[in-house]
């Protein structure tokens, strides 16, 4: 049985997952309250699952990019489970867990995961035989700047964390431009259970002492 755990914003996700099943998923925006409100939950689903400690085999946690203080909590967290319990831990992009989550689409997918002070975190991805793949390296920058640079005669699915402010600009571009349903938007907790369950199972695991966030930096250095 694996957890996986997501407080890289403002969005915390939680679930249990068997290998085979989804045994417990819950998600909700729980502002910055992290630090409150993460621990009690664990406990609650461990609970409900009729599951302990004991009982997980992996841990997987979103490591970024994302919110400074919604990371640390989580990986924090993670980290003093997997070292207390001897549990194998898995650190998973923020933005590989939402992309993973959608469906095959015509053109490039953008996932957007919020990064504070209007910032946003982006990655842009291609669809594959095996899934949805990055082709550019993740980048924090705002929407102004993001929708600037994007080629116009290019199709592209933005997904994630987009305000109403953000979609008014997208769809003032003029460009084509298309934006996911919110609830395809949502980074699914079970999602990130599977990917580290698959990486768990090809021993492809973190050293719980020195996994650190990933934090990306704004071009010009602030």
């Amino acid at each position: 049985m694996i957890l996986a755990i997501d407080t890289a914003t403002r969005w915390l996700g939680l679930a249990l997952h068997s290998g085979t099943a989804v045994l417990a998923e819950s998600g909700w925006r729980c502002l910055n309250n992290h630090t409150i409100e993460l621990t009690p939950a664990i406990q609650q689903m461990l609970h409900q699952a009729g599951a302990a400690m004991p009982d997980l085999t992996g841990i997987a946690v979103a490591r970024g990019p994302g919110s400074y203080t919604g990371l640390r909590v989580g990986l924090a967290v993670a980290k003093g489970l997997a070292l207390a319990n001897q549990t194998p831990l898995i650190g998973v992009s923020t933005l590989d867990c939402l992309a993973a989550g959608i469906g095959p689409q015509p053109g490039k997918l953008i996932t957007v995961a919020e990064a504070g002070r209007t910032r946003v975190c982006t990655a842009v991805y291609e669809w594959q035989t095996n899934g949805w793949q990055a082709t550019q390296t993740p980048t924090i920058e705002a929407w102004d700047e993001l929708l600037a640079r994007l080629d116009g005669d290019g199709r592209y699915l933005f997904a994630g964390e987009i305000t109403p402010e953000a979609v008014k600009q997208i769809r003032t571009t003029g460009k084509e431009f298309r934006i996911a349903l919110p609830a395809a938007s949502v980074r699914r907790a079970a999602v990130l259970a599977e990917i580290g369950w698959r990486r768990l199972r090809q021993g492809q695991v973190d050293d719980a002492a020195s996994l650190a966030p990933l934090y990306l930096k704004e071009p010009d250095g602030r």
